[in-house]
């Protein structure tokens, strides 16, 4: 039986039938959006990295925000699409990616997560002083992840 949409609001009702077994609709996943790609980007580009050079992540924190928010010791025209800061005696070396100035780049899903991967071996090779082919020796930055 085919639905009609009357009046352009979309598909209504459920999209999948029910699991026979338990009567239970079928959950259907859905693409993360926003700040969930983005931390999903990031989580497989750090676990890319430790896989490839354990080292460069011992003693580093790694995050993002959403913009650059020290804005007084930001002096450049151009907006900065990543950070690093160094280790401070009882403080980690941190790696800040900003969201936004990298999805506003990023024509696309793949090169987000090209960006993404490439901002942060970049920060990590200024951190630890690390050449960026040692962290990622393949240098591909290609969408075949995990």
């Amino acid at each position: 039986m085919r639905r009609r949409e009357r009046h352009g609001r979309g598909v209504r009702g459920p999209l999948a039938a029910p699991n026979p077994l338990t009567g239970a609709p079928v959950p259907l996943r859905q693409r993360a959006r926003g700040a969930d790609f983005f931390a999903d980007c990031l989580r497989a580009s750090v676990a890319r990295t430790a896989r490839t050079c354990p080292r460069a992540l011992v003693g580093i924190d790694i995050g993002y925000e959403e913009v650059p928010g020290n804005l007084e010791a930001w002096r450049s025209v151009r907006v900065p699409l990543a950070a690093a800061v160094p280790a401070r005696p009882g403080q980690n070396g941190q790696v800040v990616l900003f969201r936004r100035p990298l999805e506003h780049r990023a024509a696309s899903r793949a090169e987000l997560r090209r960006l993404v991967h490439r901002a942060l071996l970049e920060q990590l090779s200024a951190l630890t002083g690390i050449g960026v082919e040692e962290l990622d020796p393949s240098g591909d930055l290609g969408d075949d992840w995990d």
